[in-house]
């Protein structure tokens, strides 16, 4: 879907889950840390969920550390 609610949603559950199941919240990140794989557009609606999760009070170190190097690589 164009809209990158699928994106979302993703983070969505990446957010749900931390808290209780950081590993797992850590290992969801992972479809949207293949960002730069895809075309502009899409690249641009992962990077806004990854910069959203990363943003995100109480974060998890599993998950920002996960989503800290999406970013960077």
């Amino acid at each position: 879907h164009n809209s990158g609610e699928g994106y979302a949603f993703l983070a969505d559950e990446v957010l749900a889950l931390d808290p209780g199941n950081p590993t797992l919240a850590a290992r969801l990140v992972q479809p949207l840390g293949q960002w730069r794989r895809y075309d502009a557009a899409r690249q641009g609606l992962m990077r806004a969920q990854l910069d959203r999760i990363l943003a995100t009070p109480g974060l998890s170190p599993n998950t920002y550390e996960m989503v800290s190097k999406s970013l960077a690589e």
